[in-house]
């Protein structure tokens, strides 16, 4: 089992950017793929991107792509979030996802 911590949330006007952290400890998470899921206020969680374990394959969601971009450092067992040009739909609690474990959620508030 793995310990997933994020952070970076916030609340910032719409066309602002954040970057989110997911920090994993208790292993090595550099052989997992690394998945952003959000959750809006009564919505369902939704997935936002994803990445392999070694960075080289990437994938969002169409509501996202060409704003939000995903990475990792797996020397510091850590994902990122990049979301630029920000939009209230936007807002919800981030979630970092590996394997079966998840983070406690993020929020990012987008004003208009």
């Amino acid at each position: 089992q793995v310990q997933l911590v994020e952070s970076g949330g916030g609340l910032v006007q719409a066309g602002e950017s954040l970057r989110l952290s997911c920090v994993a400890s208790g292993r090595t998470v550099s052989t997992d793929a690394i998945r952003w899921f959000r959750q809006a206020p009564d919505k369902e969680r939704e997935w936002v991107a994803g990445i392999s374990w070694n960075g080289e394959r990437t994938n969002y969601a169409e509501s996202v792509k060409g704003r939000f971009a995903i990475s990792r450092d797996n020397a510091k067992n850590t994902g990122y979030l990049q979301m630029n040009s920000l939009k209230p739909e936007d807002t919800a609690v981030y979630y970092c996802n590996i394997v079966g474990d998840w983070g406690q959620g993020t929020q990012v508030t987008v004003s208009s």
